[in-house]
């Protein structure tokens, strides 16, 4: 087995398959991925190829530095790229070669040199706001919702949720592949039972065991329902009739239960205290653990008509609620919070701490192919199954909390509501062609809508701006994301030509061609570990270890994303056949702006015709 496992890791250390030209495989290539192949097995289990994955490598420090200079030179006028290499060539003269030992020696060491400094100081150790700032939302199948009624829908998605769970932890699931190269699993590890817990200084994540029950926010009442019924899942018309028990129930919140959640998801430092003054003992701890260490968390929402073709105003609104709702009806701490809304459309917004968004796809897309295929609705478009009582039972806090956390409760929700009004959703379905036309032109369609971006962010602002793609990391172990720098030379002269009345569609052609393959390029070096942002940052880490000052590395880092982009995947799962089901499509799901004065966006290319967008910005920033 050893021997398997070291020969197979030996192989997934080739990467000379990805610069390969599509459809022009060398014969080394071709050996190589047969080999690969045979050693990988016939029926692997989600965590088979763990031991087998390699290690990300540290890129050589003046490639990276040579290439940074390069992505900015279209962004920065003669004077600041001067200035900007300048500081490049001192830190190259003085420190560099220092930190980069060190972050040679964690790479030998340590299981990925980038993603336990990534998860603590880029996320955990944040003070703001983790609601929009952070966290993220996905949405439900554009155009197939199974039934109105939304008990009977949150029924089935839980008993979906779980029965997930179950093959999850059995690790029945096959690895994602990509090709014969499998991606890392270990973000699933943390899918269920994950909370972030503030701190002071830093926030930390957690993974807890308990098994069996999920809580419910309805109404300004916490409620808490087992799921399991001597060791089987319950079916969903039994989790069902605790559902419409919920609901009907009359009971008011108690005091300062309304708004609790509020408190992740206002300021981090606040909600820290707060927890470790009334939450550190007795009922109040016990309530809270209810809610932090259960394994999903659902909402049922109230907003929501029966109408199951969105429009653009629609998907908007729905993507709001989603992202932010009320900013006291998510507890935006957990791993990912379960919507169900009147009208049976359900969604998810995810913490982002723990793992990254195509593990949140690949989930929603399990959940909703076993829905769709193995739950069932009957004729009244309820859960079929036999029907068995089961009992639910209120999550209690303190009868009369102290008028102190009241406060903080309501402050926390105050700064949230700002937030929250101030963010600019717009989500839209591109429906005048997709990649299927885009192949034809034997492009890329992730590149030909990057610089689909580019031409949008030029007529809209005057000027070019950093842009940040999120790539994937995952082909080594414990790897999560890397920056592509897609405001590229070739890209911004592609560019203005759309905007050059004299430039001829031969020209524009041929420039949108180099731009799109520069493009597949930096990507394809963000995948293989050889991207320039975390590399940068985990320098950055290093020199505030040792008490090093480099004014580049700090220039560097604080120059900020104004277009923030990313597609999400599609059919990681494979277990729909979209030719045979073509309602079966995803809605995607996006984020908030992450500079003050720019612009989020997120896409997912559907299918042949079909591209979603869902683009944010602040209604405060007169540049968006």
């Amino acid at each position: 087995v050893l021997v398997i496992r070291y020969s197979l890791k030996m192989l997934l250390c080739y990467q000379g398959w990805m610069f390969e030209p599509r459809g022009r495989m060398s014969i080394k290539t071709k050996l190589w991925a047969l080999c690969t192949k045979i050693l990988g097995g016939t029926n692997p289990k989600l965590y088979s190829y763990q031991a087998s994955l390699p290690r990300m490598p540290v890129p050589p420090l003046k490639s990276t530095i040579e290439r940074y200079l390069t992505s900015v030179r279209p962004l920065l006028d003669d004077k600041d790229y001067d200035a900007m290499k300048s500081l490049s060539e001192e830190f190259l003269s003085t420190i560099a070669s220092k930190l980069q030992r060190y972050l040679v020696l964690k790479s030998w060491w340590a299981t990925n040199y980038v993603s336990d400094w990534w998860e603590q100081y880029v996320y955990l150790a944040g003070r703001g706001p983790i609601m929009v700032n952070s966290n993220y939302y996905g949405m439900d199948l554009l155009y197939h919702v199974p039934t109105n009624i939304q008990t009977s829908r949150a029924a089935n998605v839980v008993h979906a949720l779980f029965a997930f769970r179950s093959t999850l932890d059995k690790e029945m699931i096959k690895p994602v592949m990509n090709g014969v190269v499998p991606l890392c699993s270990s973000q699933y590890e943390r899918v269920f039972n994950t909370c972030r817990t503030p701190g002071v200084e830093s926030g930390t994540s957690a993974t807890g065991w308990t098994v069996g029950t999920f809580a419910v926010y309805h109404q300004g009442r916490w409620f808490k329902m087992t799921c399991y019924k001597n060791g089987i899942l319950l079916e969903p018309s039994e989790l069902e009739i605790q559902l419409e028990s919920i609901i009907n129930n009359t009971s008011e919140p108690s005091e300062g239960e309304k708004h609790l959640a509020a408190l992740t998801a206002g300021e981090r430092v606040p909600w820290a205290k707060a927890r470790n003054t009334y939450f550190a003992d007795g009922i109040n701890k016990k309530s809270l653990h209810a809610i932090e260490k259960i394994s999903v968390r659902a909402h049922i929402g109230r907003p929501g008509t029966n109408n199951k073709t969105p429009s653009s105003p629609g998907l908007s609104s729905y993507g709001r609620a989603l992202l932010h709702g009320k900013c006291h009806n998510r507890w935006f701490d957990k791993s990912f919070n379960c919507v169900v809304f009147k009208n049976g459309r359900f969604g998810i917004n995810a913490e982002h701490s723990w793992a990254d968004a195509p593990i949140m796809s690949y989930l929603a897309e399990q959940v909703l192919g076993y829905e769709y295929q193995s739950l069932g609705y009957g004729p009244d478009d309820k859960s079929v199954c036999i029907l068995i009582m089961y009992f639910w039972a209120r999550i209690n806090f303190y009868g009369n909390m102290p008028l102190d956390i009241l406060e903080v409760i309501e402050s926390s929700l105050l700064v949230a509501q700002n937030l929250a009004d101030d963010v600019h959703l717009r989500v839209s379905a591109f429906k005048h062609f997709g990649k299927g036309l885009v192949k034809t032109f034997k492009m890329s369609p992730d590149a030909f809508i990057q610089a689909a971006l580019q031409i949008a962010h030029l007529r809209d602002k005057g000027h070019f701006s950093l842009t940040y793609e999120a790539s994937m990391t995952r082909l080594f172990r414990e790897g999560r994301t890397e920056t592509v720098r897609s405001c590229t030379n070739e890209m911004c002269a592609f560019a203005r030509s759309m905007n050059d009345e004299n430039a001829t569609k031969e020209e524009r052609y041929a420039l949108l061609k180099k731009a799109v393959d520069r493009h597949i390029d930096a990507y394809k070096e963000a995948m293989t570990g050889q991207g320039i942002d975390r590399h940068l940052f985990c320098l950055y880490v290093v020199s505030k270890y040792l008490k090093l000052e480099s004014p580049f590395l700090a220039k560097v880092l604080r120059l900020p994303w104004r277009l923030s982009t990313s597609q999400t995947p599609h059919q990681q799962a494979m277990n729909i056949d979209l030719n045979k089901h073509p309602n079966f499509l995803s809605g995607g799901g996006g984020f908030g702006p992450v500079a003050d004065d720019g612009y989020g966006v997120s896409y997912i290319i559907c299918h042949e015709d079909l591209i979603m967008f869902h683009v944010s910005s602040k209604h405060s920033s007169p540049e968006t």
